[in-house]
């Protein structure tokens, strides 16, 4: 897979570049005035990570960039999602109707604070703190599409095996069930007993935005795609359907849930 880059991060460290060999200073000796290594110095200037305001103050009083290198700390930001997940999240603020179907995890839209963070602060590879911080904020902001005025139409289908984990407690039951309670909001648990081979691939998300446009998210382990190809939108459509017709209904969703918090 190739690597993406962000653009900002590229033409910043792009510049960070030409000013650090323009006044002959090398990488060590930038890394050392800002206590970085001198890869992770080639890693800002590739594009790869983004150049910090500390680097780029360091680099500006270094080379005497008369502040044309610090100014850059305006305009580059750490990214709040993973690059593959950008345009899903764009296109995810402009959706009038929302459903999704997950097969291991508690679908992000219904995820508590502690659920989120266990999940992005135990990834492999690892990711820092700040990172970690910054898209459990993203995770739990992106929730507002639940209340939004005017409404979403949300539809969920979870599979039992999602709310069997550890990290499911009675705390993210309960979100699960508060959330399920809202007029336009529909939560459908499919029990094992009922799983069909349809509902065993893996998760998927479909979206129609305001202008009916109707898109299909597919996700795996590192790869997603997001495509308005009709064939794809329709094929997983009759999946989904499928799927919901076999999960258990809304009240039923509800008692099973409820069950589940009085065995924990």
């Amino acid at each position: 897979m190739s690597v993406q880059y962000n653009p900002t991060w590229r033409y910043s460290g792009n510049q960070l570049k030409r000013w650090r060999m323009k006044a002959n200073v090398t990488r060590e000796e930038l890394g050392a005035a800002c206590n970085y290594s001198p890869d992770t110095i080639k890693a800002m200037e590739q594009g790869v990570r983004m150049p910090t305001a500390r680097v780029l103050d360091a680099a500006d009083a270094l080379c005497g960039a008369d502040g044309l290198l610090s100014a850059a700390k305006d305009y580059v930001q750490r990214e709040r999602f993973p690059q593959r997940a950008q345009d899903f999240m764009a296109r995810e603020q402009e959706a009038i109707c929302h459903w999704s179907y997950e097969v291991a995890l508690i679908p992000g839209l219904l995820q508590t604070e502690a659920y989120a963070r266990s999940l992005i602060g135990n990834r492999c590879p690892p990711v820092d703190m700040e990172t970690v911080e910054e898209r459990v904020s993203a995770r739990l902001e992106r929730q507002s599409i639940l209340t939004r005025r005017p409404p979403v139409a949300v539809s969920f289908v979870v599979y039992e095996a999602a709310l069997r984990v550890p990290q499911v407690d009675k705390a993210q039951l309960a979100r699960l069930l508060e959330v399920g309670s809202l007029y336009n909001v529909v939560l459908q648990v499919l029990p094992f007993g009922r799983a069909l081979p349809a509902a065993l691939p893996g998760p998927m998300v479909l979206l129609e935005t305001r202008d009916h446009e109707r898109l299909a998210l597919s996700e795996g382990q590192s790869v997603s795609q997001l495509t308005a190809d009709p064939d794809v939108v329709a094929a997983q459509s009759e999946r989904l359907s499928m799927i919901r017709t076999v999960a258990l209904g809304p009240a039923e969703s509800a008692q099973f849930i409820e069950r589940m918090v009085d065995d924990l």
